[in-house]
């Protein structure tokens, strides 16, 4: 079981593999499922540090795109689905949504509400390209952030 494992990560740590991993992973966090990039993204730049920039760039992109996604869900359900649409919090949440724009997506990148940020984005209908901007922006920061951070807390490569 030890020799599969280890065979698993050598092979997804190889550039031409590592590199669409991160992409589908990055995508996946994105959306509404409880999925978390941050872990391949620095294991890939422990691994091939050499592909520090390209794997910033490539999970940027697949976290971007999941976010689109998100707002998409969250547009096609607002079309559908009008059933909490007086609740006080919901009000007050769409409100300070409305009054900051498309701006608010630059907080995307924030754990537990930045992907359903993302879907309520779409639910009000906010404009779709400034929200992917502001998507891209913050998730690129939070990937050289929180990567920066590990590569300095966790010097040195990993060995197998």
């Amino acid at each position: 079981m030890e020799a599969w494992i280890q065979h698993l990560l050598t092979l997804l740590a190889l550039p031409q593999l590592g590199l669409s991993t991160v992409f589908v992973v990055s995508f996946v966090s994105a959306t509404l499922l409880p999925l978390a990039s941050e872990p391949v993204v620095f294991g890939l730049i422990k691994l091939n540090p050499e592909l520090y920039w390209p794997t910033i760039a490539v999970a940027t992109a697949g976290n971007t795109l999941g976010g689109a996604l998100d707002w998409w869900m969250g547009y096609g359900a607002h079309q559908v689905l009008d059933k909490y649409r007086h609740s006080p919090t919901h009000l007050k949440a769409l409100n300070w949504l409305e009054k900051l724009g498309p701006i608010a997506c630059l907080l995307s990148w924030l754990p537990g509400i930045g992907d359903p940020l993302c879907a309520v984005a779409g639910w009000l209908k906010l404009p779709f390209w400034p929200c992917v901007g502001w998507m891209a922006v913050g998730k690129f920061l939070r990937y050289v952030a929180m990567t920066a951070a590990l590569v300095w807390v966790f010097p040195g490569r990993f060995t197998f």
